[in-house]
């Protein structure tokens, strides 16, 4: 038998082995068996399940009496701190009298997830009705732990949404068979994130239940946003769950082909008892949920009392309509808001790919006559800092349209930013020591090239100055250990579900000149003329349009709009974040240089051309240079040196990945 035959025969049989299903039978003798073990007891008798007294549920409590159905009241209160959003969570989750409903893109397994797991079944075991709904490519890990919870406890419900081969879990060759006979439906994903408490108080944006949106990752960490609302919106939340929830696509564990099969063959597995990977720092936040006076300080005073509150939210329907666009609600709304804006647009995305509805958006914006013009302000990832290369390769494609076409102001987020909202001390990373004086009191996790931009006699350096003290800075890094350290050989599992099937260097961070504990951005907001605030879960490009299904959280009030206009603003100071700008034009040729990268640009592939449009750029602050500029700025270049297009990323094959997927990659920018 030849190769080729044997190659023909193992993927027939595994499209045998992923299409065989269970009978309705067999699903129903699983549900049965599943219902007979789950656990009726209840570990209270009182009438609010001996719920946790919680400041933050007591906002709800508070909303509601000061609201009239004309003029309701809210609190809103910005969670931009990892730790923060996993104590409010947990805190909220122990206040429940009678409900939760959890819906998430991913839940892991690994401590994070564990914690919010545990939390949820205590409170199941004391009278509360658990619903969690989790997107199944991104679910939880092990089949004997979906099969355990399935017959965990009566109060407790997990479902997970759209199913591909009718599946928990699938195999790469099994995605790869779902993407050749499927690909719609495998791109159409639940990337709606919410989690609600009794009807009363809410929790939405871009966190998912994973250590890394916590800062408990010793490796990678996200900066994201989320923001908690308590107040009369939280019932609009609780019907857009309720619809997805009772969506056909929407699936009892127990009735998919491998988790019945499971409990089937062996009955409901007993849970594993939860073993954290790191003991005393889940101890501490379980200790500091229980602490009032501390959830009080650290949380509660921070909330801001608002009016009208709007959730914006795409239905499953988008998902059974032929043009998904028509059933983009999300979409559509956050391009209304934006239209609207008079003075200035402030977006915060991890992933700058634009649908074609956004790029007419935003041209139609700059076409506007100058006075009427709004300034558009985006805060994205670097090169170094994103864990999705292959939608920065598209991004950077892209950036002549954006600065010449559409106007922006690009700020990019650097992997090391000195004053991010990350607490590098809970992440339990074993850090690098720095040799330099200025770094040993510093934390290295967070130590960027910045930090020697002025000396100690407060003298700008110039350019050339500026360009060695990098140089040095790199050195003083092993960058061989850096380029190959497991943590970087590790495929990620992230959101951009499309690629994650692909080759593992498509999945994980660049390698980077220097060791530490790498930040990227991911937090998904906007803000409209300092008078509109967005938090939710769109990443405002294609896959929000077309595939995935998004929701929002829309305030208009001055107080919270100006709060997260200043979070954002923090992301893009020059600590945190790289400016991009048109490179200094070369001395003959110029206008040849750019018609040719415009014409190239336009093409879907070969676009080869090496002469890029836009690079990066370092503040170097001065006595004539004391505040940051945007590149509009006719005082840019006197304030700014350039400091390469992929500042920080290790030389190497990185960067020439990247310039091919910006030459031959742009077929994937619809599922980017």
């Amino acid at each position: 038998m030849s190769l080729t035959q044997r190659a023909v025969l193992a993927l027939l049989a595994l499209a045998l082995s992923a299409c065989a299903s269970l009978s309705n039978a067999q699903r129903d003798r699983a549900s049965e068996i599943v219902v007979a073990a789950r656990s009726t007891q209840v570990e209270c008798e009182r009438r609010d399940a001996c719920a946790q007294p919680s400041p933050l549920r007591a906002l709800a409590a508070r909303a509601f009496a000061e609201s009239t159905p004309e003029q309701p009241r809210h609190y809103a209160l910005i969670l931009d701190r990892g730790p923060d959003a996993l104590l409010a969570r947990v805190n909220l989750i122990r206040s429940a009298t009678t409900a939760i409903d959890l819906q998430t893109y991913i839940f892991d397994e690994d401590d994070a997830g564990r914690l919010v797991l545990d939390e949820l079944l205590a409170a199941a075991r004391r009278g509360v009705r658990v619903r969690v709904l989790i997107d199944q490519l991104s679910a939880l890990k092990h089949i004997d732990t979906l099969a355990a919870l399935a017959g965990a406890h009566v109060n407790f419900e997990l479902k997970l949404y759209s199913p591909v081969l009718g599946r928990a879990q699938i195999s790469y060759p099994q995605y790869a068979l779902a993407a050749a006979c499927c690909w719609r439906t495998l791109n159409q994903r639940m990337h709606t994130k919410l989690l609600l408490i009794d009807g009363a108080v809410g929790i939405t944006g871009g966190r998912n239940y994973q250590d890394d949106y916590y800062d408990w990752d010793d490796e990678y960490n996200f900066r994201d946003r989320d923001l908690l609302v308590a107040g009369p919106v939280a019932r609009v939340m609780g019907e857009d769950f309720a619809l997805f929830w009772n969506d056909r696509r929407s699936t009892p564990v127990e009735r998919l082909n491998d988790v019945g099969g499971r409990v089937l063959s062996g009955g409901v597995p007993a849970l594993p008892a939860m073993k954290f990977e790191r003991p005393e720092r889940a101890l501490a936040m379980l200790a500091d949920a229980s602490d009032g006076a501390l959830v009080e300080e650290r949380l509660v005073q921070q909330a801001l009392p608002v009016g009208a509150v709007r959730y914006i939210s795409d239905t499953p329907e988008k998902h059974a309509a032929v043009n998904a666009e028509q059933q983009a609600v999300a979409s559509g709304s956050l391009r209304s808001l934006i239209e609207s804006a008079q003075d200035e647009v402030i977006l915060q995305t991890p992933y700058l790919v634009l649908s074609d509805a956004a790029q007419e958006m935003f041209r139609g914006l700059h076409q506007r006559p100058r006075e009427q013009r709004p300034r558009v302000i985006i805060s994205t990832n670097s090169l170094a800092a994103t864990d999705a290369f292959i939608a920065y390769a598209l991004s950077y494609k892209y950036k002549r349209r954006y600065l010449r076409e559409f106007g922006f102001n690009i700020f990019e987020y650097k992997p090391f930013p000195r004053d991010a909202p990350i607490d590098v001390a809970t992440t339990g990373a074993t850090l690098p020591d720095l040799d330099t004086d200025e770094a040993s009191s510093a934390d290295p996790g967070t130590v960027s090239p910045s930090r020697a931009l002025a000396g100690e006699s407060g003298t700008p350096p110039s350019a050339e100055s500026l360009k060695q003290t990098r140089r040095e800075l790199r050195n003083q890094y092993d960058r061989s250990s850096v380029v190959e350290r497991e943590q970087y050989r590790r495929a990620l599992s992230r959101e951009y579900t499309a690629l994650r099937y692909s080759t593992r260097g498509a999945n994980r961070p660049v390698p980077l000149e220097r060791a530490g504990v790498r930040i990227g951005l991911h937090a998904k907001s906007m803000v409209i003329d300092e008078k509109i605030g967005v938090v939710g879960t769109h990443n405002f490009d294609p896959r929000g349009d077309h595939y995935n299904t998004e929701s929002a959280v829309v305030i208009e009030d001055p107080a919270f709009a100006q709060a997260l206009a200043a979070s954002i603003r923090r992301d893009m100071e020059p600590a945190n974040s790289w400016v991009i700008a048109r490179r200094d034009k070369p001395p003959v040729f110029s206008g040849l240089d750019y018609s040719i990268g415009k014409m190239f640009e336009a093409m879907p592939v070969f676009d080869l051309w090496p002469m890029r449009y836009a690079t990066s750029y370092e503040f170097v602050p001065g006595p004539e240079c004391p505040e940051p500029l945007l590149p509009s700025d006719p005082g840019f270049r006197a304030c700014y040196t350039p400091v390469g297009d992929f500042p920080e990323v290790s030389a190497g094959l990185k960067g020439v990945t990247t310039r091919i997927f910006t030459a031959f990659g742009a077929g994937l920018a619809p599922i980017l």
